[in-house]
């Protein structure tokens, strides 16, 4: 009783250090045990402190143990009752709908098989570029970094994309707000009309190409 006492003590040490447990036995004979674990690596607590600046909810769904998923979890930052472990394929799916159904817009990351259905479900879906081909296939956004702040990257470029484009309508329906039933009254003439239209295609353009200056903080 103590020998197997002692054991299943050293299997809940290592999940409690983030890392999976497995038996090993021979026939009907226990032999010991192996711990394995991937590494956390040392951007991710900052990718998931960027996210949470950002306004975003980070969940963690994962096949590891729970003891396992919750170590690392409490590792990067993620709150405990975000954390979803032993989950299967359909179940990561289902878990991104049931957010969908709350009103979320869901974005997914993975590198796996068993991601490429979550990742299909999901409004968008980031996929680790040394990940697996399923999970890029699947994908909207391929990650040439296996690193999580370049998911921040990718977040703070599409809003300074959006930005962009709210811009440019505002010049451009103002050009034309103001240009058209000043022409159409005949307050100016067609040719100054038309530089006005013009200007406004270079004020466009000129204002999407300083987009090429973006440039990530983290």
């Amino acid at each position: 009783m103590y020998w197997r006492t002692k054991r299943t003590d050293r299997r809940t040490g290592f999940e409690e250090m983030g890392k999976t447990a497995m038996w090993v036995a021979r026939e009907r004979e226990l032999l010991g045990i192996i711990a394995v674990a991937d590494g956390v690596r040392e951007t991710s607590r900052q990718a998931i402190a960027e996210m949470t600046s950002l306004g975003l909810s980070v969940y963690m769904l994962t096949g590891d143990n729970r003891k396992t998923a919750q170590a690392i979890a409490q590792s990067v930052g993620i709150l405990q009752e975000r954390v979803f472990a032993e989950v299967l394929p359909e179940q990561k799916a289902e878990m991104v709908k049931k957010l969908q159904r709350e009103g979320n817009v869901v974005g997914m990351v993975g590198d796996g098989i068993n991601d490429a259905p979550a990742l299909a479900t999901a409004e968008i879906g980031f996929a680790i570029g040394s990940g697996t081909d399923v999970a890029i296939e699947t994908a909207d956004i391929a990650l040439l970094r296996g690193d999580l702040l370049s998911v921040v990257t990718a977040i703070r470029l599409s809003k300074a994309t959006i930005k962009k484009i709210r811009q440019n309508l505002f010049w451009a329906f103002g050009y034309n707000s103001l240009g058209v039933p000043l022409a159409a009254f005949g307050f100016i003439s067609p040719v100054i009309a038309g530089a006005a239209m013009a200007l406004s295609s270079v004020s466009v353009v000129s204002n999407s190409v300083l987009l090429r200056r973006f440039r990530s903080t983290v």
